[in-house]
């Protein structure tokens, strides 16, 4: 409806004289607005007020040209001019009943749309390191990226899902050794977990994989392992000097080909294992890219040679770095340190350029909120590679708290003292723990209280929301209990005569659907949807409190019963993007 009126509007402004709105003022833009108050119509628009102050003209006289130049259309009962010149627009019953036609004809399709034109647009999100499982925070990095995802494919973009594995550098050696290290436990070796290595319970049964497929040959004396290294945790000192000795320690003992199958043990336990979480969440990628392929097919290095050639890049105190500032970046930043050890950041830069030569259209990049301060040198990157800048965009997930009876769960991966997302989702489930995710803007912090997650109250929106799909199933089984059928054509002709307030609140919300997902996939913001739905369900509780529908009068019956249903299948729609489910019976 909304579309319909703004395509109105746009033929009324290209139709009116230069003389009265000149060329250069017409790029005011077109706003339709849903209207609070049904005696000013169902959407208003502000369009001649503001090519009133561009032209400065009295908006009252270009709203009156405006109409005299509006199109007629069958859809539209009324206009008229309000105020300093508000132009309201009243639907005809007829418009409604169309509508409502639509969302029962079209089904699981309804709602979508062409918007996006096949445009390829990348989304990675998660990424999350695979040095252990997936926490509630990468939860919410999930269920925000996979909602997108689905918002955007919904309005026609073509979407490419991808997670980023960073399989590579430093953190990949700690995560070799504290794997080794339980394995020379489960070999009987005691001794004390190093501070600084990942201790959580998860690397135990890595180590029972080692044993199983090494037996005892990786097995050396613990004394031989810790013997003369500086302390773990040192006075004033850096405790990497430990972990960093430790690991040099292990790669000498076993040998680099031996580290190397441990880190792959390692690695491709906790790769599978977040493959399986995330699948049991319903979040599910096109590609699983390995950072370490940048390196072994030589990207890295050419991605490098790109930008040396185009002449972003300079040497200085036996460093490679990259002339980030160039592109806005607040200081250059290194590429390839002294010692010759390239840096994540060139890891990164070969990433792009790799996205870039797949002919994605649009790269969309999900990060937490710890990473902005990385946004600029990686744009910089970009641009440095010849990619256009309106082509690179990210949205930073704020950090989630996990509240359970009232306390906040702690969080850190390498001490292993935190709570996953395979135990949130067994304690609350899938469809709220997804839900809840994205109930709020992914640029606000969100507390998440497991118990209200777990209640079956009206409170919780979950619950709310299904219900009101589950009783539009419970009123089909009366229907079919009580010996009456249900003729959908018959109710659709008699929609017009449904003039009950809850009715015509019902049947606008409903045909709202549309322009709830092309905003929310515009804005990147499936908590609009969250909140439509909410919405939605509480005009349908309402209408069910107010009225039967299972009447004796068989127009109004089977009217009352299509909008129903009509209700229904948005809800199941908008809760299919969201990866909630739509129970028949709760």
């Amino acid at each position: 409806m909304k579309t319909l009126i703004e395509a109105l509007l746009k033929r009324a402004l290209d139709a009116l004289p230069e003389e009265l709105v000149p060329t250069a003022s017409r790029a005011v833009g077109i706003e339709v607005q849903g209207t609070r108050d049904a005696q000013h119509g169902d959407f208003a628009s502000n369009l001649a007020m503001r090519l009133g102050k561009a032209t400065r003209r009295n908006p009252r006289k270009v709203a009156e040209a405006l109409l005299a130049a509006l199109p007629k259309d069958g859809a539209i009962a009324k206009v008229e001019i309000a105020g300093a010149g508000f132009i309201n627009f009243f639907l005809s019953a007829d418009a409604y009943s169309e509508e409502i036609g639509k969302v029962l004809a079209q089904g699981e399709a309804y709602g979508r749309s062409d918007l996006g034109a096949g445009r390829r647009v990348q989304v990675e999100f998660v990424s999350a390191n695979p040095t252990g499982p997936l926490h509630v925070a990468h939860g919410r990095h999930a269920a925000f990226g996979a909602s997108v995802s689905n918002l955007l494919e919904a309005v026609g973009y073509a979407v490419h899902r991808e997670y980023y594995i960073n399989d590579a550098g430093r953190q990949m050696d700690i995560l070799a050794l504290s794997a080794w290290l339980r394995y020379l436990e489960r070999c009987g070796e005691r001794f004390t977990f190093p501070s600084n290595a990942y201790v959580g319970e998860y690397l135990i049964a890595v180590g029972e994989q080692l044993f199983a497929a090494e037996g005892m040959d990786l097995r050396r004396p613990a004394a031989q392992v810790f013997e003369g290294l500086p302390p773990d945790e040192p006075q004033g000192g850096d405790k990497d000097v430990y972990i960093d000795a430790l690991m040099s320690r292990a790669r000498v003992l076993i040998g680099e080909a031996a580290f190397q199958r441990v880190l792959r043990t390692a690695l491709d336990g906790i790769v599978g294992d977040i493959r399986e979480d995330l699948g049991e969440f319903g979040v599910t990628f096109d590609c699983w890219f390995s950072e370490r392929s940048l390196s072994d097919s030589g990207a890295i290095d050419r991605s490098i040679e790109v930008l040396k050639h185009s002449g972003h890049t300079y040497s200085k105190d036996g460093a490679l770095w990259f002339k980030s500032t160039d592109f806005g970046d607040e200081k250059d930043r290194v590429m390839v340190r002294e010692n010759g050890v390239k840096t994540y950041f060139a890891s990164d830069i070969a990433y792009v350029l790799n996205k870039l030569e797949r002919g994605y259209e649009h790269l969309l990049y999900i990060w937490g909120a710890d990473h902005h301060g990385y946004i600029t040198r990686l744009r910089a990157a970009l641009i440095a590679l010849k990619g256009q800048p309106e082509r690179f965009e990210v949205l930073l997930v704020q950090i989630v708290s996990l509240f359970r009876g009232g306390e906040k769960a702690k969080m850190s991966k390498r001490s292993g003292d935190y709570v996953t997302l395979r135990d949130l989702r067994k304690e609350v489930g899938n469809d709220a723990a997804r839900l809840f995710y994205v109930m709020r803007s992914n640029d606000q912090h969100l507390d998440f209280d497991m118990e209200l997650a777990k209640s079956r109250s009206n409170e919780n929106p979950v619950y709310y929301i299904q219900y009101a799909h589950a009783r539009v199933s419970s009123v089909m089984r009366q229907l079919k209990d009580r010996g009456l059928a249900h003729d959908l054509s018959h109710g659709i002709a008699w929609l017009g005569n449904l003039k009950e307030p809850q009715e015509q609140q019902l049947i606008k919300r409903i045909c709202a659907y549309p322009e709830v997902l092309k905003v929310g996939a515009a804005q990147r913001a499936p908590h609009s949807l969250v909140y439509y739905l909410r919405d939605l369900a509480n005009d349908f509780h309402t209408y069910y409190s107010a009225h039967q529908f299972i009447v004796e009068d068989a127009g109004a019956r089977d009217a009352r019963l299509d909008l129903a249903l009509a209700t229904q299948i948005v809800i199941r729609n908008g809760l299919k993007l969201l990866g909630v489910s739509a129970p028949e019976t709760m």
